[in-house]
C-alpha cells in the first residue's frame, strides 16, 4: 500500500555537480577568448600572461615556466620582459630533459646548466618583480608521468612524447586535467607555430621558420586528449583545423556550448 507523503512535504533538491572549466592562455597573438562566465580560472604558460593582462583577464591560477626562458636564448628574454611585475598563483616549473643534463655536456657549458635551474629562475623572476603564490619543482619525470597517464594507451604519441617534450602550453593543459582536476578545459590563443603576444618571436628570424619544433608533439597530444577524454574545446579555428579539437561555440544568449 502507497503512503501518501505529509501535507507540505517538500522533497530534497538535488544539488547539481559543479563543472569546474579552465581556459588555457597560449601566446598567439589577438588570442580568440571565451566569454568571461564561460570559466572559473586561467592557466598561462611562458609569457602568455602578458596577453592575460592586456585582455584584462584575471591572474592566471597557474603558469607552466620553462628552463629555457633563463637559458640566454632572445625568445626567453623577450617572454620574461613581457611578464615583468605580473603575478600567477602556482608557478611550475618545467626542467630541460635529463639529456640536456648529462655529466659531459653540463663540464662542457656549466653556464647553461646553472642558466637552466629552478633557483636561477627564481632570482632572474624577483628581478623583474614577478610574483607568485607558490613555486613547484616536481623534476622533469613527474611531467613525464602526466604524459603517460594520459596518453600510455597510445604508444605512438608517448615516442613523439619522449623524442621532443611537449611545449609549456600543452604541459599547461596536461596539469589541468590530470593535476588540477578542472573538468572541462578550453584551449585559447594556441597556434602550434612560434608566436608572442608581445612581439614577434625572435626565433622566427633565428630559425627562418615560424613553425615550432614541439609541434607535431603538441598536436597529437591534445588531439589524443580530446579524444579520449571528450572534455576539450577550442575558441581558435587554426586549433581546431590542425588538431581537430571542437569549437566553443556561443550562444546568442552569452551561454556556451557544450
Amino acid at each position: 500500500m502507497a503512503v501518501s507523503p505529509a501535507k507540505g512535504y517538500q522533497p530534497p533538491r538535488i544539488q547539481p555537480v559543479a563543472t569546474r572549466t579552465l581556459v588555457v592562455l597560449g601566446s598567439k597573438p589577438e588570442p580568440v577568448l571565451p566569454p568571461i562566465e564561460a570559466y572559473d580560472a586561467l592557466a598561462c604558460a611562458n609569457g602568455s600572461g602578458f596577453s592575460a593582462a592586456q585582455n584584462g583577464l584575471p591572474s592566471p591560477e597557474y603558469t607552466v615556466m620553462s628552463a629555457i626562458l633563463t637559458s640566454g636564448i632572445a625568445s626567453g628574454q623577450h617572454s620574461l620582459q613581457a611578464v615583468s611585475e605580473l603575478r600567477t598563483g602556482r608557478l611550475y616549473f618545467l626542467p630541460r630533459p635529463p639529456k640536456h643534463h648529462s655529466a659531459g655536456k653540463t663540464l662542457l657549458n656549466p653556464l647553461l646548466a646553472y642558466r637552466t635551474t629552478a633557483g636561477h629562475l627564481k632570482r632572474v623572476l624577483r628581478s623583474i618583480s614577478y610574483h607568485y603564490d607558490e613555486f613547484v619543482n616536481p623534476g622533469y619525470t613527474y611531467y613525464q608521468d602526466i604524459f603517460q597517464e594520459l596518453c600510455g594507451d597510445e604508444p605512438r604519441i608517448m615516442e613523439l612524447v619522449r623524442t621532443k617534450h611537449p611545449s609549456s602550453g600543452v604541459v599547461a593543459i596536461a596539469l589541468g586535467l590530470a593535476r588540477e582536476r578542472f573538468d572541462r578545459l578550453i584551449i585559447s590563443g594556441f597556434s602550434f607555430d612560434l608566436t608572442h603576444a608581445h612581439g614577434r618571436n625572435p626565433d622566427i628570424d633565428e630559425r627562418g621558420t615560424t613553425s615550432s619544433k614541439h609541434a607535431p608533439t603538441d598536436i597529437a597530444v591534445v588531439s589524443h586528449l580530446a579524444q579520449r577524454y571528450g572534455n576539450l574545446y577550442t575558441t581558435e579555428p587554426v586549433v581546431n583545423e590542425r588538431a581537430g579539437i571542437p569549437m566553443l561555440a556561443d550562444n546568442a544568449d552569452g551561454s556556451t556550448d557544450p
